[in-house]
């Protein structure tokens, strides 16, 4: 099982290698077999890279945003009738089901080619009369953006980073995750045949030292970074060295809060969506489980049973609900949670080489590492709690503030506890539907900026305001 590229990065409209680099194995999580073997980009690629980038940048910028927008359009066709052979390539990188790849990843980078392609032409200034004078604004592209991804969405963040970035006139320069570096390169590929001009999307493999390079290179004007917040930390802090435009995406500890009258099985649905979906993987996800005490114990013996009938298994298997995590790494990590936990286990706990069961924890409280520290795997923790206020409080005391969910069938109160919470990205009586047309993001230490949505056009260009003089200029001297 190969699924090695024709090179380690994409360059200028073509494949590109250099052996020199530090040697990256892409492993299949489900079986630990080594699928693809990359090379770090060595500072002369990254050279190459963004020059590349700031070459074609002002041309693509020149262009009717119409014609901008039909070849972002014709990408997201191509992406959507090679369905099947991107999903099995997004499940070798990632280990997530086939079952998912094929309706998820890929599918929401196309979504995300289409609106941003369908907006750009209807993205105008406005003018401003002020008597016989009058200003009018133009929203310009930022220039060359740098884009670093995350190892859980990786086509689908690639996708998300590049559309607005395109479709407003930007170059952007892109490095994924190490961990899952291939379908990023088949996005450059895309982009190539659709009719993107070379040099344009550019992808650049390597570790730290390479983001590094692209955050604080004089020709990036906007960095884009999906990440864990200390990675955030650091991306941030070095491109306000030189003041560049920042999108972060951060990590999340997100509460999904479940009242005594909410129609219980679509709550279960929920918080199983919320922590089991991509093996728990997912940054937004709702991972503490706020519920009722009236209510608890019914919750807990609805989500015992439907998490017990997750199949769990090969991810090439179309059968398949849940795969692996992503590393054997990460499942230590997810595992060194589980072992220590204090709370009551109701279901999972186990782990069979880099799979781990979906588990669920009731009884959590709020100074557990559970419910303070981000897991990322197929952990739950169900905490019970007694009145409106008390919920409230207790969902917002955490540094992060990505995402939050409320089920309740008394819509009043599920728009007055949404308003109280202090999260970016809220739902109500549902969760973790991410659709391109809304924007996505956090507060706090979940991030800054908006992907998606019409709100990213603003975090990929800018603003110029121009003054017409229609008189003689009155000047007192």
């Amino acid at each position: 099982m190969k699924a090695q590229p024709k090179g380690s990065h994409f360059i200028d409209g073509a494949y590109v290698e250099d052996e020199s680099g530090a040697i990256i194995e892409v492993v299949f999580p489900a079986t630990g077999e080594v699928i693809a073997r990359l090379h770090e980009a060595s500072p002369a690629l990254v050279e190459r890279a963004v020059g590349a980038a700031a070459k074609a940048q002002k041309a693509w910028a020149a262009m009717r945003p119409v014609d901008r927008a039909r070849i972002l359009r014709r990408a997201a066709d191509i992406i959507r009738d090679r369905g099947d052979e991107l999903a099995l390539l997004e499940t070798l990188d990632t280990g997530k089901p086939v079952q998912e790849t094929t309706v998820a990843d890929w599918p929401s980078g196309a979504d995300a080619l289409e609106f941003f392609a369908g907006l750009a032409p209807s993205v105008t200034g406005e003018t401003v009369p002020l008597g016989a004078d009058f200003v009018y604004t133009l929203r310009e592209p930022l220039g060359v953006c740098a884009g670093i991804g995350a190892w859980n969405y990786p086509s689908q963040i690639a996708c998300w980073k590049a559309a607005p970035a395109l479709a407003m006139g930007n170059a952007m320069v892109f490095k994924p995750s190490e961990t899952t570096p291939l379908g990023a390169l088949k996005l450059a590929e895309i982009l190539i045949e659709a009719g993107l001009p070379a040099g344009l999307f550019n992808v650049v493999q390597g570790y730290g030292g390479v983001g590094a390079a692209l955050v604080t290179d004089p020709r990036v004007a906007k960095v884009s970074l999906t990440g864990s917040v200390p990675t955030g930390r650091r991306v941030y802090a070095a491109a306000a060295e030189g003041l560049r435009h920042v999108t972060m995406e951060l990590g999340g500890k997100s509460p999904l809060i479940v009242f005594e009258d909410a129609d219980l099985d679509s709550a279960v649905g929920a918080a199983m969506l919320g922590n089991f979906y991509s093996a728990g993987q997912v940054c937004s996800n709702g991972t503490r489980v706020f519920v009722q005490a009236s209510v608890k114990e019914e919750f807990l013996s609805r989500l015992k049973a439907r998490a017990e009938r997750i199949v769990m298994g090969d991810p090439l298997d179309p059968a398949t609900q849940m795969g692996p995590l992503v590393s054997t790494a990460q499942a230590d990590k997810v595992m060194a949670y589980v072992d220590g936990a204090t709370a009551r286990l109701v279901t999972g706990g186990k782990r069979d080489g880099n799979f781990v069961q979906p588990t669920v924890f009731a009884d959590v409280t709020d100074d557990m590492q559970l419910a303070s520290e981000e897991v990322f795997g197929p952990v739950m923790a169900v905490l019970d709690f007694q009145t409106e206020e008390e919920v409230i409080a207790r969902a917002n005391a955490t540094q992060f503030g990505l995402a939050a969910g409320v089920f309740t069938r008394d819509l009043t109160r599920g728009h007055r506890v949404i308003a109280a919470l202090e999260a970016g990205t809220c739902w109500i009586n549902a969760y973790n539907l991410t659709p391109v047309e809304s924007p996505f993001g956090g507060v706090k230490m979940s991030g800054v900026g908006r992907e998606n949505g019409r709100a990213a056009i603003e975090h990929y260009s800018q603003i110029k305001s121009v003054y017409v003089g229609m008189g003689p200029v009155d000047a007192p001297y």
